[in-house]
């Protein structure tokens, strides 16, 4: 089952359950989706569905800080369980340590030495990271390690 088909079954689930929390968040991950589908005018794959969960959960995380910063703690538990769900639909996130390993052996293969070619080093570990680590935190790693 792929993730679109997951998001639907998980929708009509809400459905029966009456869960109107959730079956407004898996509304509007599912929103994004078919907007993006019929931009494409084909069906997504599931690393395009993954592209558009991450990017969802990035613009949650940052609102959130936002609304703690500002006090809001009426908003800031309903983005937190909306990230949570979303959550669900991403592979397992890899650990601070797993990521530093993979952003040590990639640089290692690339002979990478210096921030100039750090731009060469992301492009090549986005791909091994891509829906399991947060984009910031493996750029601090790159960051760290390149100098």
């Amino acid at each position: 089952m792929n993730l679109s088909e997951r998001l639907n079954d998980d929708m009509k689930q809400a459905m029966r359950s009456q869960d109107k929390f959730k079956l407004t968040t898996i509304r509007m991950m599912r929103a994004s989706v078919k907007n993006l589908e019929i931009d494409l005018k084909r069906p997504l794959d599931d690393n395009e569905v993954l592209d558009i969960l991450s990017r969802e959960i990035k613009i949650r995380k940052d609102s959130l800080q936002e609304f703690k910063k500002a006090g809001r703690d009426d908003l800031v538990t309903g983005l937190a369980a909306e990230i949570e769900i979303i959550s669900q639909y991403l592979p397992e996130q890899l650990t601070e340590e797993e990521i530093q390993e993979i952003v040590r052996q990639t640089i290692q293969e690339l002979g990478a030495s210096s921030k100039a070619e750090m731009g060469k080093v992301m492009s090549a570990l986005m791909p091994k990271t891509k829906g399991r680590a947060d984009g910031k935190l493996v750029n601090q790693y790159v960051q760290q390690f390149l100098r």
